[in-house]
Order: C-alpha cells, then structure tokens, then sequence
C-alpha cells in the first residue's frame, strides 16, 4: 500500500503545475485580444482596466465553483454529469446546447483563421496551399495532439504560450517604451465613458472563458484540489496581466480620437496591427504581433477542443482505450472541421450567440451546481470556495449582467464609440 501510495504521488508530481496553468492561460489568450482595445475605446484606460479586473475576479470565481462541484465527482466526469446531478435534466440540456455551442463555434473559428498558420510557414518554401486544405491541415495537426492525451496537449500549450510570450512582448516591448501616458489618463474626445463599458462586458467574459477545461484538469491531476486552484489563478492571472500590457501597449500609442479610424475600417487585428505599425514605422512590429496571433489562434484551438473532447466523452460514454479516444476525436473535431471547409467565413455572425451562450455556461450554471452540491453534500470536506451564498450571488448577477447587456448590445439599444 504504501509503495503505490508513493507510485500515486509520484505520478502527480510528473504533471507540472506549469502544464495547468498553460491550459488555462491558453485557452483564455486568443486572438479575441485583439478586439479589447476597440470595444474599450470609448470607455478609455482607466475604466477598462476596472472592467477588466472585476470580470477576472467574476470568471475566476466561476472557475472555482465549477471545480468545487466537480470534486465532488469522479476524475473524468465533465459537465452532462455534473449538470445532470446536481441540476436535473432541464439544466442538463440547457447548458450542453450551450457548452456544445460555444466550444463548436470557437473551434470552428480557429479552423477558420488557423489555415494561416499552415500557409505562413509553407510560404517560407515557396509553397502555396488553398485555404481550405491548410485550415483541414491546421485541424488535423492538431487534434492528433488532442487525442493523444491531456499530457500532450500540456506540453505542447506550454511550448506555444512560451512562443506567445516571447513574440508578444517583443513586440509590446517597443511599443510600452514608446507610451504617451497622457493618452492614457488625459483621453481627447468626448467626455463620456462609463456607457460604453456595458457594451464591452461581454468581450471580457469571453477573453477569461478557460471553464471548459476544469473537468479537463481534475480528469489530469486527480482530485488534486490545491494544483488545480492554483494551476486556475497562475493561469488567469497571466491572461489579466497580457491584457493589461496590451491595453497600455495600444492606448498609450493610439489616441482615442484615433480609434475611430479604426473602427470605421472594421475594427478587426489586421487593421489594429496596421494602425499601430504606422504609429511606430516598423515591420519588425507587424511581424512580432502575426506571430503572436497565430500562436494564440493554435494554443486556443488546442485548449477549446480539449475541453470539448472531455464533455463529448462524458456525455457519450466513451471510454479511455485507443477506440473510445478515436470516436471522441472524430465527434469533436469532424463538425467544426467540415463547416471550417465549407463556410470558411461563416462563424462571425454566430460568434455573438457564442458570447450569449458563454453566460450562461462559465458563469450562471457553475454558481448554481455549487449552490446545489453544498446542500447535496453538507458533511462534504472537499474544498469550498470561500464566500458562501454572497459571492455565488455576485457570480450569477454577473452572468445575468453580462447577457443582457449582450442582448442590448446585440439589439443597437447600448451607445457604442466611433
């Protein structure tokens, strides 16, 4: 007994605390990074840094009481069991449509944009591929890391969040030197901001949306309750802080007035990038910030279909042998692969029922399942966020919150800059 004890913790100690917060901080930093400074334009600095610390604080907490229902489950259990204990079928059915949308669209996206990746670098050999075959490329590379374990994917987000990183911040680097802190904290323009954060919420609930992979990490490390905490807060703590370091990167270069520009020309990272590249004259900075996209579009691919490839599991029973794996990866990955070749363009319109959908999944639901699981098992000595029924209040009027200012948003009812 106490030789397999030792074996256990051995074993535990082989899954780096790294790895987790690698998952986390790479599944939330995407290209969606790029939009905050446009949508946070009209709020300006200040107020999106206070937008963006109290839905840190909301997400991380959401996180949290996910993984306090789920280590009251066995590793491996995901969201169609938890839901379905703790909530009955009603809530079970309402949050898979919305996990398995979400999840669907998102990976569909990085198909989409990841085809990129593919083309870039056959470009370096003088070889040119349609976008459509680099983009199946892209999905098939990486779902064979998907199926090939959580151990896998660990490793090689830990490679890419590194690569993200080091592009990320020598191309940051030139511009945080070359910050005006006066555009930072004296914006021009009109003197109105607090209405435009409504309409910015539901972008930063989507820049912290990591919840996907908690099952994936209790399934990892076991009911390891204190690495997986912490593997959460290193993980959303490195998202918060490259979010910050951009929002000062491109306010500081970009006026406010000069974001109006930028969004009559749509807004998107090509025209940001562009923006920015004629403020500092430099290709070196172009090249850094496409490089750092496109990891980030490879590193969120890779911790969205995990977390998709867990729930899928779940919800059909397959299970851990070679051919359980197979029929989870083609489930996870055939859908979004087969509209990523025929709709290549498709997804940005339903990427807004994504974010709608995102509320109720990373936010509402893991309030209600703590809720639930503390009067399901009140003797339990698992861990407990701290709290009590106030902060799962805080997260659910969070949640409610944020999806109705997405419907309002969606409805042209909030004021929007530019």
């Amino acid at each position: 007994m106490a030789n397999h004890m030792n074996a256990v913790k051995d074993g535990a100690a082989n899954k780096s605390l790294l790895g987790g917060a690698m998952i986390i901080a790479g599944t939330a930093v995407g290209a969606g990074m790029f939009s905050l400074p446009v949508v946070g334009a009209g709020m300006w600095f200040s107020y999106s840094l206070v937008m963006m610390l109290g839905v840190w604080f909301c997400m991380l907490v959401s996180g949290l009481l996910l993984l306090e229902t789920n280590l009251h489950f066995e590793p491996g259990d995901s969201f169609d069991t938890l839901t379905r204990e703790t909530l009955g079928n009603f809530w079970r059915i309402v949050n898979g449509l919305s996990i398995a949308f979400v999840l669907y669209i998102l990976a569909y996206a990085y198909i989409s944009g990841g085809g990129s990746i593919v083309n870039h670098s056959l470009e370096a050999a003088g070889v040119e591929l349609p976008q459509s075959l680099a983009g199946l490329i892209f999905a098939l590379g990486l779902a064979f890391i998907v199926f090939i374990s959580t151990k896998a994917v660990d490793r090689i987000t830990t490679v890419m969040l590194g690569g993200m990183i080091i592009t990320f911040f020598l191309a940051v680097g030139n511009l945080l030197i070359e910050v005006e802190t006066v555009k930072l904290f004296v914006p021009d323009g009109e003197s109105r901001y607090l209405p435009f954060m409504l309409a910015a919420i539901p972008f930063g609930l989507v820049s912290f949306g990591y919840h996907g992979n908690v099952p994936s990490l209790v399934k990892y490390y076991g009911k390891d309750a204190g690495t997986i905490i912490k593997a959460i807060v290193t993980g959303t703590l490195i998202a918060f802080v490259i979010y910050i370091c951009w929002l000062v990167a491109t306010m500081g270069n970009i006026s406010r007035s000069g974001f109006v520009d930028v969004i009559a020309q749509g807004g998107n990272m090509g025209v940001l990038v562009a923006a920015l590249s004629d403020v500092m004259s430099s290709a070196w900075l172009t090249t850094m910030l496409t490089a750092f996209a496109n990891l980030a579009v490879a590193s969120s691919f890779l911790g969205v279909t995990l977390g998709l490839f867990d729930y899928l599991a779940d919800l059909f029973g397959f299970d851990e042998t070679r051919s359980g794996r197979f029929k989870t990866a083609a489930v996870t990955f055939l859908p979004p692969t087969v509209l990523g070749l025929l709709f290549p363009d498709g997804f940005l319109i339903a990427i807004g029922f994504a974010a709608l959908a995102a509320t109720i999944w990373a936010a509402i639901v893991p309030a209600m399942m703590a809720y639930n699981a503390r009067k399901l098992y009140p003797d339990s000595d698992s861990f407990k966020v701290p709290g009590g029924t106030f902060v799962i209040g805080i997260v659910i009027l969070f949640g409610i919150v944020t999806g109705a200012c997405h419907l309002l948003a969606m409805a042209d009812l909030l004021p929007v800059f530019g």
